[in-house]
């Protein structure tokens, strides 16, 4: 089984970060390259920023002056890969995550900041992987299939509730 290197930052002060949920992360994330047999070791970058910083990201690197939940960047292309040279892992790209964000949808949703931050791993991980679901609606269903698929081997599939009564 090829390695995974997972970096975790934490980047804003908004929202509290849960225990676990770097664990989470790691899970999703090897969960996505297994799903896709991606066989080779590699290293991914996540961190968690504020409205604002997503907002700027959005601008600067989309040309949408808005905030959103999740931004990937790729580093794969045409199925080439940039090394680390000190390790050989691939650099598969880095995802950014607004956390105050991921926290009002899973509010929205109604389940828990977990399952939120679980999606947009996996969302995010697609897109590293050369997934777009801009492209068409096909590749939007393709891409929300495996979403689901990856989600419901993790055990937060999309209609299982994780909130909890206070």
């Amino acid at each position: 089984m090829a390695k995974l290197k997972v970096y975790v930052k934490n980047n804003q002060s908004d929202v509290k970060v849960p225990v676990g949920i770097r664990l989470l992360i790691r899970r999703c994330c090897q969960a996505v390259l297994a799903t896709e047999h991606f066989d080779r070791d590699a290293e991914v970058s996540v961190s968690f920023v504020s409205n604002q910083e997503i907002r700027n990201l959005n601008k600067i690197y989309r040309n949408k002056d808005s905030v959103t939940d999740v931004l990937s960047f790729p580093l794969l292309s045409d199925g080439k890969a940039d090394v680390n040279q000190e390790t050989g892992y691939v650099l598969l790209g880095d995802v950014v995550i607004s956390l105050e964000t991921a926290f009002k949808q899973a509010h929205n949703f109604g389940h828990s900041l977990e399952r939120e931050v679980g999606f947009l791993t996996v969302h995010s991980m697609l897109h590293l992987l050369g997934y777009d679901h801009e492209t068409s609606p096909l590749d939007e269903r393709k891409m929300r299939e495996k979403e689901e698929a990856v989600l419901e081997k993790l055990g937060i599939a999309r209609d299982i509730s994780f909130v909890t009564e206070d």
